[in-house]
């Protein structure tokens, strides 16, 4: 598996950890080769033929996919399909998107996700590859969280046709409180997509959370505004999950505030999805000091959330946590 050896000095998303992934160490992500999760046909938007992979550079709280993105540490993480030659992933992959079911959801290109599929950046490519060694014309949409390296970025943009790019926050200490990171590069991914790679952007996905995002809403849509007003966004109502299981979920009225915001800072392409009026608790403090309350009592060793630099990274009680109530 000679497409793997960068990975015995990994340095593919922006905590560059530099470990041997192929000699068993593990990075933030948590995982060493790549591994898929499970693969299916998918109809969410784009619809698709998916690999949801295994691992994930974030710790966010609010995590829909924590069993992947925790694999192999969390309990609660079951089974996975596992490694796959890219070329066996990639016959079945444009098998099924010949298949009739592809054709009734309109399934039309593959999807990497997770997790995050950075963590399993080379094994994409060489899917990518063997995909359009059998069919040239084979589509791409990669979902990420934004963390890449500006060097994995490039990659990345060569081989996808689209790109669904998540942004959690836009203030440092809320960024930080929710995902475990620093914010600067994926504002600096996001600008660089926008600005570059237009054409990619499928769009920016934003998860919006009561008591959390009403102030950073109009940041993020100033943001985004700054870099082409025609950049499409879609706000992700909020459903109680992972770490923050027990949140109230977003409203109707909290989303359609989202939407109004965005106008009025002339974003000509934007809307918003999802259920809301899940019940749950809504605490009194608010932004990053409430998602941080959620990490530390949780067992999050830092008050300031950095996991490429905690010493506890390996045993993170966080990446453990079983939610009481998922969705």
């Amino acid at each position: 598996m000679k497409y793997l050896d960068e990975l015995k000095n990994c340095k593919l998303c922006e905590w560059r950890c530099g470990v041997n992934r192929l000699e068993g160490e593990r990075g933030v992500c948590g995982i060493t080769i790549p591994e898929v999760a499970s693969s299916m046909l998918h109809p969410a938007p784009p619809a698709s033929y998916d690999a949801f992979l295994v691992g994930c550079s974030f710790r966010c709280l609010f995590c829909q996919n924590w069993r992947i993105s925790n694999y192999p540490d969390n309990p609660a993480s079951g089974s996975i399909e596992g490694y796959y030659p890219p070329k066996e992933w990639a016959e079945l992959a444009v098998h099924s998107l010949r298949s009739f079911s592809a054709k009734m959801i309109g399934a039309d290109r593959l999807f990497f996700t997770g997790g995050e599929p950075t963590c399993s950046l080379p094994w994409v490519e060489e899917v990518v590859k063997e995909a359009r060694r059998i069919d040239a014309s084979t589509k791409v949409n990669y979902d990420t969280n934004g963390f890449l390296t500006m060097e994995s970025l490039k990659r990345v943009l060569r081989f996808s046709t689209s790109i669904t790019f998540d942004i959690k926050a836009y203030n440092e200490d809320t960024f930080r409180a929710l995902t475990g990171a620093p914010v600067e590069p994926v504002l600096r991914n996001a600008e660089y997509v926008g600005k570059r790679a237009r054409d990619k952007l499928y769009e920016f996905r934003i998860m919006v959370i009561p008591g959390i995002h009403e102030k950073e809403i109009p940041a993020l849509c100033e943001f985004i505004a700054s870099i082409d007003l025609s950049l499409p966004t879609c706000f992700l109502a909020f459903r109680p999950n992972f770490i923050m299981d027990s949140h109230k979920g977003a409203t109707r009225e909290l989303m359609e505030f989202c939407v109004d915001m965005a106008r009025k800072r002339g974003l000509e392409n934007v809307g918003w999805s999802g259920s809301t009026g899940i019940s749950g608790e809504l605490p009194a403090s608010r932004q990053a000091k409430l998602a941080s309350a959620y990490a530390l009592e949780k067992g999050c060793a830092r008050e300031r959330r950095s996991c490429g630099e905690c010493d506890s990274r390996e045993k993170c009680q966080i990446k453990r946590y079983v939610p009481y109530r998922s969705t």
